[in-house]
């Protein structure tokens, strides 16, 4: 899922797609994968890209949360939270420095670093 999650991202030209892996950190989900949008319109645009994508894997969140304000959206997939925000919103909450002690995952694109 992950995979597929980077994809969507790139194709709606996410900003700054990190993947986090919390499982040694917190039982809530093994990653946090966060991607920033430029405005409300590509937040909301790559949060039903990364939902079209995994639909299609037959994949569908448990819950979704934000999205009608599009400041900041969480698609939850159990094992991984998404989180898509407004730029000035992510550098606000800043989820990395949050959850620091997390391996950091690099998405960029299609592919994903480690």
């Amino acid at each position: 899922m992950l995979q597929q999650i980077a994809e969507a991202c790139g194709e709606e030209k996410a900003l700054d797609v990190v993947a986090l892996d919390v499982s040694q950190l917190t039982v809530i989900a093994d990653y946090f994968v966060i991607a920033a949008g430029r405005n409300v319109l590509q937040v909301k645009s790559i949060a039903d890209r990364v939902e079209e994508r995994l639909a299609e894997a037959g994949v569908k969140p448990l819950r979704r949360e934000g999205y009608s304000e599009g400041i900041w959206v969480v698609l939850d997939y159990g094992s991984i939270l998404f989180h898509v925000f407004r730029q000035e919103e992510r550098e606000y909450y800043d989820l990395e420095n949050l959850w620091g002690d997390a391996r950091k995952v690099r998405c960029q694109a299609s592919q994903l670093f480690t």
